[in-house]
């Protein structure tokens, strides 16, 4: 899965920052607000779609929090 990171960062240039899980951590109910609200999470929270894409814990708290806000 590394090969094809690095393929695509390659072709795409960087992405920007990768977040930590702490930081992921701290910005991901802002993140998920942002995205209930239809908004570009993505370039308000930079690294985020990358940290996620590689960390199960915190995609799995992502995915939580969605699920927790669209039953609201």
């Amino acid at each position: 899965m590394s090969e094809e990171r690095d393929l695509i960062r390659a072709l795409l240039g960087p992405v920007g920052p990768e977040l930590t899980c702490e930081q992921c951590f701290e910005e991901l109910d802002r993140y998920v607000e942002l995205e209930l609200a239809g908004q570009d999470a993505d370039r308000e929270v930079p690294g985020m779609s990358a940290h996620l894409d590689g960390c199960p814990a915190c995609r799995e708290e992502h995915e939580s929090l969605l699920a927790i806000s669209a039953d609201r």
